[in-house]
């Protein structure tokens, strides 16, 4: 689901399987400057990167249903994508400390408020540009 198109603005894909939380995050994202590409798992977001279209950031959570989690889809990510920034987002502090060390990425501790969300997206950004 794509929540903006304008092509001016970056555009975050954001990969979470609750759709409570993705529709939070997508549209906090939105109010935040950001156009929003949201899907449920990992399958999703490798087909929705390959396929070509322009993508800032990604945001995705560590949990995914299906055969990919966030951190094995982020490695397959950067394949295509070699210096795509990367969001992770998990509750599980003993993978959090292991993804910190991944290169381009910002690491976020769930529970986290919609709005901390959108700044360490803006953060990333800006830390790259």
């Amino acid at each position: 689901m794509t929540t903006d198109t304008n092509e001016t603005r970056p555009t975050v894909l954001v990969v979470e399987d609750e759709a409570l939380i993705s529709s939070m995050i997508a549209d906090s994202l939105t109010d935040g400057g950001f156009c929003v590409h949201t899907v449920a798992s990992g399958e999703e977001a490798l087909r929705y990167l390959s396929s070509g279209p322009v993508v800032d950031v990604l945001f995705t959570d560590i949990n995914l249903a299906g055969e990919m989690d966030g951190s094995v889809l982020a490695r397959r990510a950067r394949m295509l994508r070699p210096d795509l920034p990367i969001v992770f987002a998990s509750g599980r502090w003993n993978v959090l400390e292991q993804l910190r060390t991944v290169p381009r990425s910002i690491v976020l501790a769930k529970p986290y408020s919609p709005l901390h969300a959108v700044s360490v997206v803006q953060r990333l950004m800006a830390t790259l540009h």
